[in-house]
């Protein structure tokens, strides 16, 4: 939407509409439009359209990244984890396996959270004697004496 903005103060400019005037039309401060109408002056209306997040490419590509993810749908165990469960040192050392690419602990955080859409889940911490039959049976039945007794 910003973009769309500066491009339609790009064909103001053009027809040679006042600074003031196109700030009014599009909502936008003077200041701004004074800004884009340098930027349009230098670089036409290419330079005000939205450029691309400059920085260091991902170490991992989409191929990549979806070869990760098919790997861990198959679960830790599937790769020689005891447990079934996915932490970020496993996750590191499948990507290595799978990509041959090296990921720190917050490059797989990221590459988890930001490029696979995955979130945290802590597993819930039970007993593994646990008995849920046993557990409904004292609810039902002895609790209900324990709270009289009061």
């Amino acid at each position: 939407m910003a973009e769309a903005r500066r491009v339609r103060a790009a064909e103001l400019f053009g027809q040679g509409r006042s600074g003031v005037e196109i700030a009014r039309m599009l909502g936008a401060s003077e200041e701004s439009v004074r800004r884009w109408k340098r930027v349009w002056e230098e670089g036409g209306a290419d330079g005000l359209r939205r450029r691309p997040a400059t920085g260091r490419p991902p170490k991992l590509d989409d191929a990549q990244v979806e070869r990760v993810r098919t790997a861990l749908e198959q679960g830790a165990q599937a790769h020689g984890f005891e447990a079934d469960l996915w932490t970020l040192e496993r996750v590191g050392l499948v990507v290595e396996r799978v990509t041959g690419v090296v990921l720190s602990r917050a490059s797989v955080w990221r590459l988890l959270t930001g490029r696979l859409g995955w979130s945290l889940q802590r597993p819930e911490r039970r007993a593994v004697e646990r008995d849920e039959s046993e557990i409904a049976r004292w609810i039902a039945h002895k609790r209900p004496r324990i709270r009289k007794g009061r």
